[in-house]
C-alpha cells in the first residue's frame, strides 16, 4: 500500500528538471503565438471582408446616383424641348389667332359683337403671356440666365395670377453663389414640384417660400395654407419621390411636414460647401 501511494506521489510531483520546464515553456510560447495568429488572421479577414462590402455598398450608391442624375438630366431636356415647343409653335399659334381676331373685329359695327372679340382676344393674349411664362421656367438655360431668385419669383407671381390670392418670396441673409450651377436647377425643379402639388391638391389661397443663406448653408421653407394631408396614410406618389431623389442627388436634405387642414411645409437644406 505505501509502495503505490510512492509512485503515485511520484508521478503527480510538478515540473522540476529543466529540461520539462523547458519544454512547458516551449508549448506555452507555441499556443500563444498559435492564439495570436488566429486572431491577427480573424482581424485581417473582418476588416477585409468589410472593406470589401463598404466598396461594393459605395458602388452601389455612385451607380444609383449616376443612373438618378441621368434620368434627371433627361427629365431636363425633355422639359426643355416642351418649353421650345410652348415657345415657338403654341405661341405662335396663339399671337395668330389673337391677330385673326383683332382683323375681324373691325369688320362688325355692332358694339356688343366688338366687345365680345375684345373679350376674347384679351383671354388670348392673356394665354400667351402665360405660355411664354411657363416655356421660360421650363428651360434650364433660362433658368440659369435670369438667376435663382428671380427665376423662383417669376415662378410664384405666375401662380399669383392663376389662382392663389399671395405668393411671396422672403430672402434672408447674404445672398451666396452656387458653386455648382447644376444644383440651382435641381432645387429649383423640386420648389416647381412643391408648388405644381400646391395648384393640383391643396386648394390653398397662399404660397410662401422663405430663401436664408447661411455661411455654409441654404435653407428653403416652401409653405401653402391648403387642406393638407396625413403623411402616415398618404400614398406617396412620384411627385414626393422625385423631390426626395433629387434632393439625394446634391446632399441636401429634404423635409416634408403636413397635417389635415394645416397645410404643408416643405424644408430644404443644401450645404454650400
Amino acid at each position: 500500500m505505501i509502495n503505490y501511494l510512492t509512485v503515485f506521489l511520484a508521478q503527480t510531483q510538478p515540473v522540476t528538471t529543466p529540461a520539462e520546464r523547458y519544454l512547458l515553456v516551449y508549448m506555452i510560447m507555441v499556443l500563444i503565438i498559435i492564439t495570436a495568429l488566429v486572431v491577427v488572421f480573424f482581424v485581417v479577414f473582418q476588416k477585409r471582408k468589410n472593406k470589401l462590402l463598404l466598396d461594393r455598398i459605395k458602388q452601389q450608391q455612385a451607380f444609383e446616383k449616376e443612373i438618378a442624375m441621368a434620368q434627371t438630366e433627361s427629365q431636363e431636356q425633355t422639359l426643355k424641348n416642351i418649353g421650345w415647343e410652348l415657345h415657338d409653335n403654341v405661341g405662335q399659334l396663339l399671337a395668330f389667332a389673337s391677330m385673326q381676331l383683332s382683323i375681324l373685329k373691325t369688320q362688325f359695327t355692332d358694339s356688343d359683337i366688338k366687345d365680345k372679340f375684345k373679350d376674347t382676344s384679351d383671354a388670348l393674349k392673356e394665354s400667351l403671356k402665360e405660355v411664354r411664362s411657363l416655356s421660360k421656367t421650363l428651360n434650364n438655360e433660362v433658368v440659369l440666365n435670369i438667376g435663382f431668385e428671380k427665376s423662383i419669383n417669376n415662378e410664384l407671381n405666375r401662380l399669383k395670377k392663376m389662382k392663389f390670392t399671395s405668393a411671396e418670396l422672403v430672402i434672408k441673409g447674404d445672398k451666396v453663389d452656387f458653386e455648382n450651377r447644376k444644383h440651382e436647377i435641381i432645387i429649383f425643379r423640386i420648389l416647381q414640384e412643391f408648388l405644381s402639388n400646391s395648384v393640383k391638391y391643396s386648394e390653398a389661397k397662399n404660397l410662401k417660400i422663405v430663401l436664408e443663406y447661411q455661411p455654409k448653408l441654404i435653407t428653403i421653407i416652401a409653405s401653402d395654407d391648403g387642406k393638407g394631408f396625413d403623411l402616415n396614410t398618404v400614398e406617396k406618389g412620384s411627385g414626393l419621390i422625385n423631390m426626395k431623389s433629387r434632393a439625394a442627388l446634391i446632399n441636401a436634405t429634404l423635409d416634408l411636414y403636413s397635417k389635415p387642414n394645416e397645410g404643408v411645409t416643405l424644408t430644404l437644406n443644401y450645404p454650400t460647401s
